[in-house]
Formats: C-alpha cells, structure tokens, sequence
C-alpha cells in the first residue's frame, strides 16, 4: 500500500504536501469565514470560490503547454512560493486590519493562476520522481494525502478562527508551503525519471488536443470523469440541503456528512494504492457504483442511513478519480504529460461550475431528492454507456462467472466466450 514511499524524492514531496494540504484547507476554511464577516453575503463567498476556479478553465491547457515544456520541479518551486506568499499577504492585511473584501478577490485570482501551471505539473511530476511501476500507488497516496488534510485542515482552522482569528489562519497556510520548498530542495535531481522537455514552438495546444482525439482510452476515461465530476459531485448543493430540508439537523448534520464522505475517500484511495493497477473495467465499475448509492441515498428515509451511505459514496468516488487520474497517466507519452494533464483537470474541475447551477435548479424545480438521485442516475449511465461502446468497438462480450467462490465479471472477446462456450 505505501510501497512508493521507499523513493526518497517521492517521499520528501509526499512530507511537503501533508504540510501544504493541511493549510491550504485552513486556508479554504477561513477565506470563506473571512468574506462572509466582510460582506454578509453568501454570493460574495460564492464569487471568492469561482475566482479561485476561473483561471483553471480559461488557461488551463496553456498551463499544460508551459508544464511540458518546462523542468518541473523548477516550476513547482515558483507556483509554490507564489501561494505562499499570497497566504502570508493576505494574513498581513487580516492581522493589521486593512483587510477589504477585494484583497481577497485578488489572492483568489493569483492563486487561481498559480494552480493553472501548480496542478499538471504537480500530476505529472509523479512520474518522474518514481517511475512507472509505482505511478498508480504514488497517485493513490496522493489522494489519500489530500483526503486526510481534508479531515485535519478544516478542525485546525476552526479552531485557530475561534482562538486567535482568520489572519493567523493564512499565516500558517502561507508558511506550510516552506515544507514542499524545502523537500523539492532536497530532491536528488539524478534519481528523478527526466523526460525530454518539448521544444517552444506553434501549436502545441493544437498537438496536444489531437493527441486525445486519436487516442480512444484517453477520451473516454477524460468523458467519464467529466459527466462523474459535473452530475455526481454536486455535494455542496446536496448535503446542506439534506441537512436543512429534509432532515431538519442544522449544520452539525452538514459537518457530519462531509466527514464520513472524507473518511470514504480516504479509504478509497488506500484501496487504489494497494491495487497497484488501473483498469478500465475498474473505473466503469466505480462509477456505476457510485451512482446507483447516490440513488441510493436520494431516497434513504432516515439521517443515519443517509449519513452511513456517505461513506461508501466517497470511497467509490474516490476510486473513479484516481483510477481516472492514473490510467491517462500511463497511457500518455511523457512529453504529452503536461498538456493531456491539464485537460483532464479542466475538465474535472471545470465540471463543478456548470454541474452546480444545473444541481441547484433541478433542486429548486423538483426537490432535493430528485437532485441527488437525477446526478447519480447520469453518472451511472454514463459508466453504462461507455462501457457497452468499448466492448463493441473491442468486440467483446460480457463475462459472469465465478472464481474461487466470488463473482468474477470481466469483458472478454467474443471468439473466446464463444470457444469457451463451445466446450461447455
């Protein structure tokens, strides 16, 4: 399950993000907290959150162009202290009380911008710290880092918010990223896996993009993972609303259910890192599962049950991400890294902002119930759907047997089930 920590560059830059991702979430916490006291205003929080957004979807593929064209580890180097130090001036403003709600606008945009070149290049770089044989566990790990700062930061900044107010809050986020400086540091640049870096040159964008279009397992894994991201993973509408509306609960209801889907996801990246393989059949299965428990969930007629089928909502959602993320990885050529990359995450990150407003009308128009349970109910035929495609374009049949006592579904061409057939 950890066996990617045994590389000494992987595991200095695994320290640095638990560090970083634990502030970055404080930093989350209290920016939303800080513009809500600013404003009063939950719409001015919303702008705060799509601001930080915005950049990944207007110049996310060009930041995949520069990553591959550019050491990565350098650029990590830069986009990291930019976020830093965007942390540290906001917790200057905050704590000498000359904080407006435009200083926190602008450190949105900026670290907006930072992520458009941060993210691909923090994805790709995996790969060159460990190699191939490791990439899915060091993917895996990844998320499970990021999953469990997801348990810690909020706490932490809630706690900090209370006791000593927002700015120290970005002060530590903005010093929590001297641990990543120091571990890319620290890296010996000759155990890294460097791959040839591409040449400046026109249309690249262009090359990238026909890249994807002639490869149809990276299509379809990017497609999957855009209809999962856009109709599935709409919680932030759904679970408030559960909390409010149909059960009544209030907002310790809401931290509970966030919870229990962090400790799922946690679980379900620790899974994948132990798998060791990303499968197609593996992402397809995930996302049918995903999809049939958020049904699931849309109609569970208690707080509890709804709050107990978080858990396994969130290890499969897991599962489709880093199986997602891994597999396009592995089936990418290194000097396409970058740019094939950036079009994944544009595309997954980029979902929330249409999915949200098409979630809160469906919500609005016909219940919150029938929110959750319409998102589910795509995500899951979506998986559906690409699966029946594949196996007809492979021309492959659908395989139900059994395999020391547990059932064993696999695609298998359709000369071989017939063969098999024919024996039987």
């Amino acid at each position: 399950m950890f066996s990617s920590l045994r590389v000494r560059n992987y595991r200095l830059f695994f320290v640095g993000q638990v560090v970083s991702n634990i502030g970055t979430w404080m930093q989350r916490i209290a920016q939303d907290w800080l513009v809500l006291s600013l404003t009063g205003s939950a719409t001015a929080v919303g702008v705060t959150t799509a601001l930080q957004f915005l950049p990944m979807l207007l110049f996310g593929l060009y930041g995949g162009v520069l990553v591959d064209r550019l050491p990565k580890r350098r650029a990590l180097l830069f986009t990291q202290s930019a976020m830093g130090a965007t942390g540290v001036a906001l917790a200057a403003l905050t704590l000498t009380g000359h904080v407006q709600v435009w200083h926190v606008y602008l450190a949105a945009v900026v670290v907006g911008l930072a992520t458009v070149v941060d993210n691909p290049a923090r994805q790709s770089f995996v790969s060159e710290m460990v190699g191939p044989d490791q990439l899915q566990n060091a993917v895996s790990l990844n998320s499970a880092n990021f999953q469990s700062a997801r348990l810690v930061g909020p706490a932490v900044a809630g706690v900090m918010i209370t006791g000593v107010g927002t700015g120290w809050a970005f002060l530590a986020n903005g010093l929590s990223f001297v641990a990543p400086l120091i571990g890319l540091m620290m890296m010996r640049a000759r155990e890294l896996y460097v791959v040839e870096r591409a040449p400046r040159a026109k249309g690249q964008l262009r090359e990238g993009l026909h890249y994807v279009a002639g490869r149809p397992e990276l299509i379809w894994t990017i497609v999957l993972a855009g209809f999962v991201s856009t109709f599935g993973f709409n919680f932030p509408v759904f679970l408030s609303a559960f909390a409010d509306d149909v059960f009544h609960a209030g907002a310790g209801s809401y931290s509970l259910f966030n919870t229990l889907m962090a400790v799922g996801s946690l679980a379900g990246a620790l899974l994948a890192a132990r798998r060791g393989t990303a499968r197609m059949r593996v992402l397809l299965a995930g996302a049918v599962a995903f999809g049939t428990l958020e049904i699931a969930a849309a109609i569970a007629p208690s707080l509890w049950l709804f709050a107990l089928l978080m858990v396994p909502i969130g290890m499969f959602g897991m599962t489709v991400n880093v199986t997602a993320n891994s597999s396009i990885q592995m089936s990418t050529d290194p000097a396409m890294r970058g740019r094939v990359m950036a079009l994944y995450m544009m595309v997954f990150m980029g979902g929330a902002p249409v999915g949200a407003p098409i979630a809160g009308w469906v919500t609005d128009a016909y219940g919150v119930r029938a929110g959750l349970a319409s998102g589910g109910a795509i995500a899951a035929a979506a998986a559906v759907t690409i699966g029946l495609v594949l196996a007809r374009v492979g021309n492959l049949r659908l395989s139900v047997g059994w395999n020391h006592g547990h059932p064993h579904v696999r695609f298998v061409p359709r000369e071989a089930q017939d063969q098999l057939a024919a024996a039987a």
